[in-house]
């Protein structure tokens, strides 16, 4: 029988975006774009999922460039994959201030293997996108930034958060990262396929580091609250 390991990797292998996209966005997919990304997220997920226990889904946006858009690993960036999973990462070190927020609350929830055993972290929109600034720099861009991105997204998004469902995860609760517009989205969504019984959203980790850093732990402490409702 296949571990979550196994149906993780083969879910990733397989994404593939094959819309059309609005002028100017590209989509990210480090799982066809990169050579390392492949190779590093499978020593993650056979560390850490490498397993039959059940787990609930936590949602974020979509992946960034600094973090799963390099190693594959959802909210994962290089210097948080070396430093906290300890495994190589033997391309330029990055730093996403998401990544290390998420990281702080894991080792405050009880540690890496803890958490993993318990949840796992992927996006409303599985692939990310970005977009060429006015002095041609390329930055990351949300599903729902344009409403044309999203109208050509959304039945990826549902076929995906469909596939997910489908490697065995949790469905009364499901976290999402974002109290704005992500989480109006998902709770739409919800309403209309009713993948989940209950959404829990949670404000963004990167909206927690640029506006809110100096009351993170208190974020923290609402994370872990809000995760071990559905542990008891």
């Amino acid at each position: 029988m296949s571990t979550f390991a196994d149906r993780i990797i083969a879910f990733n292998q397989q994404l593939e975006f094959t819309g059309t996209l609005p002028d100017g966005i590209r989509i990210m997919n480090p799982f066809k774009e990169s050579e390392l990304a492949p190779v590093v997220s499978e020593q993650f997920y056979r560390k850490y999922y490498n397993d039959h226990h059940p787990r609930h889904l936590i949602l974020g946006i979509n992946p960034g460039r600094f973090g799963s858009g390099m190693t594959g690993v959802s909210f994962t960036d290089p210097k948080r994959m070396v430093n906290q999973c300890h495994i190589p990462y033997p391309g330029p070190m990055a730093h996403e201030p998401s990544s290390e927020y998420v990281y702080e609350m894991i080792n405050a929830f009880g540690g890496i293997s803890k958490f993993y055993e318990q949840f796992y972290i992927h996006s409303v929109c599985p692939l990310g996108f970005t977009i060429a600034t006015n002095n041609g720099k390329e930055v990351n861009y949300n599903y729902y930034d344009m409403p044309q991105l999203q109208k050509a997204v959304y039945p990826f998004i549902i076929e995906n958060i469909q596939k997910q469902i489908e490697l065995g995860f949790k469905t009364d609760v499901c976290f999402c990262f974002g109290t704005g517009k992500n989480e109006a989205f998902l709770r739409k969504l919800n309403e209309e396929k009713k993948f989940f019984k209950q959404i829990v959203a949670l404000e963004h980790p990167r909206y927690i580091m640029q506006y809110k850093s100096k009351t993170k732990k208190d974020y923290i402490a609402k994370y872990i609250r809000e995760f071990n409702k559905v542990l008891l």
